[in-house]
């Protein structure tokens, strides 16, 4: 009976030493979840515009001739000029307006990922992390960004909910619609195009829906010009 109670007592041992494992695993990730989200407060958010000014920087001898600069935001908040495009101030607030969700935390009830790629005259242009999350860090929204890979995160608290590009850039306070990106118009010389997993899209593109795993870009640039658009982007396992 005695080594019956013994391998008994070594069960329990595992199992609490399981549970206390799971729970300091757990506890971890809702640490790491927190950081993400103070990131921008932390200094991430500068370094995260320096990383968007470092991949530009290929662009400046355009800029300077064609007159184009980086403007600082509007009074309003909105970002005006050449990208790169800084994350407003007031992203979280600029969420609320658009009707999206802003919380403490991440919601549960839905949980995906999308991916936006922008080219501007073939570059690449960097999506800044931690739009929809308040400079404070103690709010996000349901709608949101942690780095500058161009993963879009949408963590939202109830179902049946359709989100949208626009919604985006609603935070980002950068104009999106059928003629034009920030300052960057469509003429009869230059075209903003967008593309869905790699197919052409019609009509405005800050209608696109967001949806679990869609690979958005934007291209704009010479009208004919040939431009290697993405099809499709790698998420990470899990994700």
């Amino acid at each position: 009976m005695a080594k019956t109670d013994g391998r008994s007592g070594e069960a329990a041992r595992r199992r609490s030493a399981r549970e206390r494992l799971a729970a300091e695993r757990a506890a971890e990730e809702h640490r790491r979840r927190r950081r993400r989200i103070m990131t921008w407060v932390a200094g991430g958010g500068v370094a995260a515009v320096l990383v968007a000014a470092g991949v530009w920087a290929s662009t400046s001898d355009e800029k300077k001739s064609t007159g184009g600069t980086t403007a600082p935001a509007a009074a309003d908040g909105a970002v005006a000029g050449r990208p790169p495009w800084p994350r407003p101030d007031d992203t979280a607030d600029r969420a609320r307006k658009e009707g999206l969700a802003v919380a403490p935390m991440e919601g549960t009830a839905v949980h995906f990922h999308t991916h936006l790629d922008i080219l501007i005259d073939g570059k690449a242009v960097p999506v800044p992390a931690d739009l929809g999350i308040a400079a404070s860090g103690d709010a996000m929204s349901e709608l949101h960004t942690h780095d500058t890979t161009g993963v879009l995160h949408i963590e939202a608290p109830t179902t049946g909910k359709r989100y949208t590009l626009g919604q985006l850039f609603t935070e980002w306070g950068v104009p999106l619609n059928a003629t034009g990106l920030g300052d960057l118009k469509a003429d009869g010389t230059r075209t903003l195009t967008a593309y869905v997993d790699g197919k052409r899209q019609t009509g405005d593109p800050a209608a696109i829906e967001l949806a679990p795993h869609r690979e958005v870009a934007l291209v704009y640039g010479p009208a004919n010009a040939s431009v290697r658009v993405p099809s499709h982007y790698d998420f990470p396992a899990g994700e």
